[in-house]
């Protein structure tokens, strides 16, 4: 009998151990860390479980770890948020970013680029939101957020974004409040005309659901003025998507007669309205980007504005813009700043964003090419808008590992140990 209760004793005590051994699911060693929330900046090690950050220190324990991850050399953030995409991706060829082939599947493009949470930027309206979130927010396992757009029938192009007789805040509002989880805003868009009729629908609809507006300004003939916009039309928290356009239709931010910014844009960030790149097609130019962030007017947010006409041309994708930022002076932390936590405060979900102990453990692991990783020969990296305006960096990011709720979903170096490959779909 006596033996059998050493017997017991002892497998508890293996028990016990083995428990207290497995602590972590993911330990990320030798990173250097910046999260930008915490005033995180310099080499550290995280640990994840249960898909939560559980610690973040020097010198963790990788002990009984289920996976390792060799970060030396690297840079380890929170997992990028781009506000600014086009999802709704679907057949319907004549509509094209609503359910239809101008958008584009998130899984493809997002982890990739150690992106973890998107935001569609209007393509679906309250008529067609459902259908966005059945067959394409529910299926990812990026975290797709949703802007509605005040136009009912969403981003389908033509005579529909015309139509501000189907701008119903009311109804916008409705959905929004409906599926607070998912809807982060309203959306305006490519409307054409002199007319401020779209812009206050739309901030109406915000008003009315509690959430801000993205103003992407569509263009007219005289244009619109962005300081009544600014200062007269929008609230703080609303967006200035595009902020770096320069379009013949569309007021630019900076003066291009002196490249100075115009004074009343410095008062209206002041105000708090958010200046999001949203770098699209034709919606960036260096000619806008390069004056202001010389002058010390950087953009609040970092996006892209990706779909399948921007992805192949000047944008290419999330890291890209934000190597151009570099390129242009921002220093690296701004600009992690820029693409984590300041669009998680934008878009009001503050859980996001960083790696707070306790938070969901979605993570970015990029690379910082430097220097040796010529283009032709001259040691820096080429970088150009859609004018064809080309400048040139030193400096270039790259994704070696993507984390979204604590599983890795994306390793490209397989620095990983051990290496797990799973088709896990999205719970």
């Amino acid at each position: 009998m006596k033996k059998i209760k050493l017997l017991v004793v002892a497998l508890f005590c293996s028990l016990v151990n083995l428990a207290v051994a497995q602590t972590y699911s993911v330990v990320i060693k030798g990173g250097h860390v910046i999260d930008p929330k915490n005033n995180i900046n310099g080499i550290m090690d995280v640990a994840i479980n249960d898909g939560k950050i559980v610690q973040v220190a020097r010198n963790i324990d990788p002990k009984g770890a289920i996976q390792v991850v060799d970060a030396r050399g690297l840079y380890v953030t929170p997992g990028l948020i781009d506000m600014h995409t086009h999802v709704f991706f679907g057949t319907n060829l004549d509509q094209t970013y609503s359910n239809g082939p101008n958008a584009l599947p998130p899984d493809g493009f997002t982890f990739r680029n150690g992106v973890t949470t998107i935001v569609d930027a209007g393509c679906s309206g309250w008529r067609d939101f459902e259908t966005f979130k059945k067959q394409t927010i529910d299926l990812s396992q990026t975290r797709v957020l949703a802007l509605l757009n005040i136009v009912g029938s969403g981003m389908r192009g033509g005579t529909f974004e015309q139509n501000i007789a189907d701008m119903d805040a009311g109804k916008t509002a409705e959905m929004a409040k409906k599926y607070p989880e998912q809807v982060v805003g309203v959306k305006l868009a490519h409307f054409n005309g002199y007319d401020w009729t779209p812009t206050d629908r739309a901030v109406e609809a915000g008003k009315l659901a509690n959430v801000p507006v993205m103003i992407d300004f569509g263009g007219s003939t005289p244009t619109l003025s962005i300081e009544d916009l600014f200062l007269k039309h929008l609230r703080p928290g609303d967006i200035f998507t595009h902020c770096f356009g320069q379009l013949k239709t569309r007021e630019a931010i900076v003066d291009v007669t002196t490249n100075k910014v115009k004074p009343f844009v410095w008062e209206a960030q002041k105000k708090g309205l958010i200046f999001d790149v949203g770098y699209g097609g034709i919606s960036f130019a260096f000619s806008q980007a390069i004056p202001a962030i010389k002058s010390g007017f950087l953009p609040n947010t970092i996006s892209t504005d990706i779909h399948t006409g921007s992805m192949n041309n000047a944008m290419k994708d999330m890291l890209n813009v934000m190597s151009k930022f570099l390129a242009m002076g921002m220093d690296l932390p701004s600009v992690i700043k820029a693409s984590t936590w300041n669009p998680a405060k934008a878009i009001r979900r503050e859980e996001l964003g960083h790696l707070s102990v306790g938070s969901v453990a979605d993570v970015a692991i990029l690379k910082l090419h430097e220097g040796k990783f010529e283009v032709r020969d001259t040691g820096m990296f080429g970088f150009f808008d859609y004018t064809g305006h080309k400048i040139e960096g030193k400096q270039k990011l790259a994704c070696e590992m993507t984390i979204r709720n604590g599983r890795i979903v994306y390793d490209l170096n397989g620095i990983a140990n051990p290496v797990v490959v799973t088709q896990k779909p999205r719970s």
